[in-house]
């Protein structure tokens, strides 16, 4: 590697005063409808958190040696092959994975599990909560699948497991899909606990840590997980890029996920005219066609970067944004917080809410227009968990954006703010500042819903 690209690679994170540490876009301005500009508040880390600067700074010191991946002779290839797999080493330590464990790299959370998914081995059993994200709910399309009622305590969830796992045939293979942190609530699920009931009974069991590797460490050894995937533009990263780390067996017992140059080892015709094929028994064996290397270090750094910074660290500085924000929607009477688990679980920094008598586009969008501030609204790609938690009827149906619904009407979905190691003490405190104040005031503007979204009337 270059001089100049090590020297990035190396560079350690700083945090400013508040603690936070430096991210894109924390300078940006936006237009209020009022008049005036302020700074935005990004304030969705739940669905994209934005990219670190230091992540940002390493990638624009490697693009001029940019690179073809594991195909060419030449300085920049080579120099780019090695990036691409000290990326993989990194995210083994990161993860604390086991001797044996492969890290295949994604393009998301959700590509990391289909492609589990399509490795299952013959009449695989999957258990998985309905209160998971759909990238865990959706991808088991040719498993036995069993889908769990949401348990309203830790305990609960793991007995609900025990139970279901101790009815089914103990001779097939079987996975458990479990979220570590529900990008709803932000509750911290029992993994190590859940982990213990299905190997107990025979199982295998996947981490979906899209929401828990940006807000705690992930130890595949301490949680005894046998897979864990998170995406990298949940991590400090750009998009496009994502891990599935875990288990090799049955991932190289299966057919490759792509099939294409990259997981080929040796291609050859055969004298009927056919092609022979021996495939790559390595990661490289689902990661077909050229590599996103960039996205991969990407994750790499953003890995170093929230090392470096230490996540006890990062862990009780979020803690404290938690506490601003529940302690201020406390002292609204018509705001109510969703919430599986009750008021005193472990959360990372994401809080979904409603509010009594508005329309939750309606809130969102006046928060945004009237205040600078980006929050979520919705049903948050997990349907099920929010019409559970909103009391609704489980098969109302719904979309993940806002409904057809007008300011004032009943929505059938919730408003979301969420946080992390990139978000000033100001961006929370403007929040609850304006969550009190369109519930007091109400809005300053008119609003109108335009193909399903509420915007400011012009």
């Amino acid at each position: 590697m270059s001089v100049s690209t090590a020297a990035a690679a190396d560079r350690t994170v700083c945090q400013d005063t508040s603690g936070s540490l430096p991210v894109l876009g924390r300078d940006v301005t936006v237009p209020l409808v009022t008049g005036g500009e302020v700074t935005y508040a990004a304030l969705d880390y739940a669905a994209s958190a934005p990219a670190l600067q230091r992540v940002w700074d390493d990638v624009a010191a490697y693009a001029p040696y940019y690179g073809s991946v594991h195909r060419g002779a030449g300085y920049l290839s080579q120099l780019s092959t090695d990036l691409f797999e000290n990326a993989r080493r990194t995210v083994e330590e990161f993860l604390d994975c086991r001797d044996g464990d492969q890290v295949v790299f994604t393009r998301s959370t959700t590509d990391s599990l289909n492609l589990l998914a399509a490795a299952l081995p013959a009449d695989c059993q999957v258990f998985v909560f309905e209160t998971e994200h759909h990238a865990s709910l959706l991808p088991w399309r040719d498993a036995r699948v069993t889908y769990l009622n949401a348990p309203r305590t830790p305990g609960e969830a793991v007995a609900t497991l025990e139970r279901a796992l101790a009815e089914r045939d103990p001779h097939g293979p079987a996975l458990v899909c479990v979220t570590g942190a529900s990008n709803v609530t932000g509750e911290l699920w029992p993994v190590r606990e859940l982990a213990a009931a299905a190997h107990t009974h025979g199982a295998r069991i996947v981490l979906d840590a899209a929401q828990l590797a940006p807000h705690h460490p992930v130890s595949v050894r301490e949680l005894d997980v046998d897979w864990v995937a998170f995406s990298g533009h949940k991590l400090y990263a750009p998009f496009g890029s994502g891990v599935l780390a875990g288990r090799a067996d049955w991932l190289t017992a299966a057919e490759p996920y792509l099939a294409g140059g990259g997981a080929s080892r040796k291609v050859s015709r055969r004298v009927d005219g056919g092609v022979d094929v021996e495939w790559h028994e390595s990661a490289a064996r689902h990661e077909a066609g050229s590599p996103n290397v960039i996205g991969a270090y990407s994750i790499a750094s953003a890995c170093k970067a929230l090392t470096e910074a230490g996540f006890d660290t990062l862990v009780a500085r979020e803690q404290q944004l938690i506490d601003t924000v529940r302690t201020g929607l406390a002292e609204v009477p018509e705001v109510r917080v969703l919430s599986l688990f009750g008021d005193d679980a472990p959360r990372v920094g994401v809080i979904s809410f409603v509010v009594e008598g508005w329309n939750s586009s309606h809130f969102a969008a006046a928060l945004s227009a009237e205040y600078g501030i980006g929050v979520r609204d919705g049903l948050f790609c997990a349907h099920p968990l929010v019409r559970t938690l909103l009391g609704s009827d489980p098969q109302t149906q719904g979309e993940c954006g806002a409904p057809e619904a007008a300011p004032g009407e009943k929505s059938l979905n919730a408003i979301r703010v969420s946080f992390g190691a990139g978000t000033p003490d100001e961006h929370v405190e403007r929040f609850v500042r304006a969550v009190k104040e369109l519930v007091r005031d109400g809005a300053q503007w008119n609003y109108r819903t335009v193909e399903g979204r509420c915007v400011p009337a012009v």
